[in-house]
């Protein structure tokens, strides 16, 4: 039996939470003297009033059934915070209806950066912020799932094994899950704040670097410019902003031990270095074929290439540049970069390194078997034997993402879309990436979608953002037994 008191409680404090980021965003109004001000305060009224009356007081040992919970409650607060994250956009009329609006808020909650606005530029700063912080706060609820726990009171912790589906355990910075929590905000807001600074000195405004850091950070890619990052020129805000996509796409818990020193545990993780070696390794091969086909200076190509790269890999979804028109090579790769991801425990989405690694040592492994079928021979990662129940599980998830990936194909080519474009928004939607390849690529938009297309996208959003598994497991029968 299914324990509705504290998913209604997680629900009511998610709703309080995402109010006051409403104020915030009413106060950026209020410097740029903005109407959008008493949309943002109605907004954030409703929203609080909502989460006030849904509160749920909890018992000191309120019983869980089990994780069941866990699963409603991480899949709820990704379709709750997006519907109320419309009600800006609808009240200040920015977006006018609600499917474009939901469109619009679950693309950043789930930091896949897709948009249908035609006009960025002509949005109220207020708006434009938060489409910025959906997405921050979408980097951080993605963190916090990478803790496999979620805390309700400090007595009740529903336990949520979301790691089971990477393959991959995530190293402990602290034995207390709240420490641990509070810690990796901190490094989140650090990091946030090093790149604003940064962005700062190379020419954006405030509110640009405020925005771009927040979509940043988040692997988002939302911007305040028409032409994303190309409006800028600077190379130097376009290596600022590759390196914190590259460190965007990092675990947030080896940043901890970066920090602290702790090399180690850095460099003795096979999943970083295969990360590091998919990174250098496209970067050096686009920068090759940008010099030699596109005719760039090899400077030029590096810091193109690596940018557009690296913002793909992590599932940013920024550009600087149209890639569709540099050449069918390249268009190639930036294809097979959509099926990558960052690490697990990142705000990337994507499939994650992690098992691209796994699935690639037990191919290997599988062939010595067929040789030695009376051997033993486990897969291995950071010296630990992964258990063969985990191999089952990824095999099973890069088995859905495909089977998804070909249905949001055909769906999307029944809208009158070609094969390309088709194959590459569904993989763009279910990666988290953003803009795709053909119709959907760089400086375009999702408008000319229909509606149904729009609200079909936001479900592979959402689909791809919690990874398959912890949707799906909704819908099955066993799940609601007692």
């Amino acid at each position: 039996m299914i324990n509705f008191r504290i998913i209604a409680r997680v629900f009511s404090l998610l709703l309080i939470f995402e109010g006051i980021f409403m104020l915030l965003s009413a106060g950026v109004s209020y410097i740029y003297h903005e109407q959008a001000m008493s949309s943002f305060l109605y907004s954030a009224f409703i929203t609080v009033v909502t989460g006030v009356i849904v509160f749920t007081p909890l018992r000191n040992e309120e019983k869980i059934y089990g994780n069941r919970e866990g699963y409603i409650i991480v899949t709820g607060i990704w379709l709750i915070f997006s519907l109320f994250a419309t009600l800006p956009f609808l009240l200040s009329g920015s977006i006018s209806s609600f499917g474009d609006a939901f469109f619009e808020s679950m693309s950043g909650v789930t930091t896949t950066g897709a948009t249908i606005l035609t006009n960025v530029e002509s949005m109220q700063h207020g708006i434009l912020f938060w489409r910025s912080i959906t997405q921050w706060l979408g980097g951080i609820g993605i963190i916090f799932i990478s803790l496999s726990v979620l805390p309700v009171v400090k007595s009740i912790n529903i336990q949520l094994a979301a790691t089971e589906f990477s393959g991959q355990a995530t190293d402990k910075i602290h034995p207390r899950i709240k420490d641990a929590a509070k810690r990796l905000i901190t490094i989140y807001f650090l990091i946030t704040f090093v790149e604003f600074i940064l962005l700062s000195i190379g020419g954006m405004t405030v509110f640009d670097a405020v925005c771009h850091s927040f979509s940043t950070l988040s692997t988002g890619g939302f911007s305040t410019r028409n032409e994303g990052i190309a409006a800028f020129g600077s190379p130097f805000i376009k290596i600022v902003i590759t390196v914190f996509m590259f460190i965007a796409g990092t675990n947030m818990t080896l940043i901890y031990f970066g920090l602290k020193g702790n090399f180690k545990k850095i460099f003795g993780n096979n999943e970083f270095l295969f990360y590091s070696f998919i990174c250098l390794a496209f970067v050096f091969l686009g920068a090759t074929v940008l010099h030699y086909k596109a005719g760039m200076s090899y400077g030029k190509a590096i810091i193109e290439g690596a940018f557009n790269i690296i913002s793909i890999i992590t599932t940013t979804g920024f550009y600087t540049q149209n890639y569709n028109l540099w050449g069918n090579i390249m268009i190639i790769i930036v294809f097979i970069l959509m099926f990558t991801g960052g690490i697990t425990g990142s705000t990337s989405g994507g499939i994650k390194a992690i098992r691209l690694l796994l699935i690639t040592k037990n191919s290997r492994q599988e062939l010595k078997r067929i040789i030695h079928p009376s051997a033993f021979i486990p897969v291995r990662c950071d010296k630990h034997i992964v258990p063969q129940n985990t191999v089952y599980n990824l095999l099973v998830f890069i088995t859905l993402y495909f089977i998804f990936l070909c249905l949001g194909t055909f769906v999307i080519s029944i809208m009158g879309y070609d094969i390309t474009t088709s194959f590459s928004t569904s993989a763009s939607m279910l990666g988290n990436i953003g803009p795709g390849i053909g119709t959907f690529g760089p400086f375009t938009n999702y408008s000319s979608l229909p509606m149904a297309g729009k609200l079909f996208l936001s479900g592979l959003m959402l689909l791809g953002r919690l990874e398959i598994l912890t949707v799906m497991i909704l819908f099955t029968r066993n799940f609601y037994r007692r």
